[in-house]
């Protein structure tokens, strides 16, 4: 492929050695400082694979509008406002967002599906835990994993516990970050019930693993129509969008 890399931080440039290393072209990048080059740009790249930040999305999704250049985000941190940008992107092109391009997350993501359906009725209680450099919290992962335990939404999301709370509410999860060192990232969803409990952890070693998922990605929706896709669509198939 050729590639447009966007935020050329730690991700960005690990991106750029590892696609090199498989034989692919890098067409340009463009960080923070020089989103303003990504107006003169027309589809000089096959995809564009973005891991900047939520102050980029404005310059971006013209960018995906103008050239109909394909694009996959990793982006964090963005409001549901930001979110629904990438539907009406893809009228231009092929669109997929993820918070994790894990291909164990997203295993992970497809098995908790069929655990809630199961264990619905049990607590439920999610912890990650990421470097102490990261931003944002809870990590987008987390709230993956949310999704995928209460799709409906109908419990509380309690974002860590405090002072005299009483007796746990049934219809509430609660989701607790954690930061500290140089840890790539770990996620468990736990199900606690009357004299059991199922665990499900998934472990990042390095950065990597999202670097790989990402390029696996982007090798797939190259090939796809326009559309705004899942991470699930493109690895398990599917029409959602």
């Amino acid at each position: 492929m050729n590639i447009l890399i966007i935020g050329y931080g730690r991700m960005g440039r690990l991106i750029e050695r590892t696609a090199l290393d498989q034989g692919d072209a890098i067409s340009g990048t463009v960080d923070i400082g020089n989103l303003g080059d990504l107006a003169a740009l027309g589809r000089t790249a096959d995809v564009a694979i973005d891991f900047s930040a939520p102050a980029a999305l404005p310059a971006v999704a013209e960018f995906v509008r103008a050239s109909g250049t394909p694009l996959l985000s990793g982006v964090t941190g963005l409001s549901p406002e930001q979110l629904a940008v990438f539907g009406e992107l893809g009228r231009y092109a092929p669109v997929v967002h993820s918070a994790n391009y894990s291909l164990g997350i997203a295993v992970f993501r497809r098995a908790l599906e069929e655990v809630s359906g199961v264990l619905g009725d049990f607590d439920i209680e999610i912890v990650e835990t990421h470097h102490n450099q990261k931003a944002d919290a809870p990590s987008g992962t987390a709230k993956l994993l949310l999704e995928a335990v209460d799709p409906r939404r109908e419990r509380t999301p309690v974002y860590g516990r405090q002072g005299i709370t009483g007796p746990r509410d049934k219809r509430e999860i609660g989701v607790h970050a954690l930061r500290g060192g140089t840890e790539a990232g770990t996620h468990t969803v736990s199900f606690f019930g009357p004299d059991e409990v199922f665990e499900i952890t998934h472990r990042a070693s390095s950065r990597q693993i999202f670097v790989n998922g990402a390029l696996h990605a982007a090798r797939e929706l190259v090939t796809l129509p326009k559309g705004r896709y899942e991470l699930r669509d493109i690895l398990f198939g599917g029409t959602d969008k």
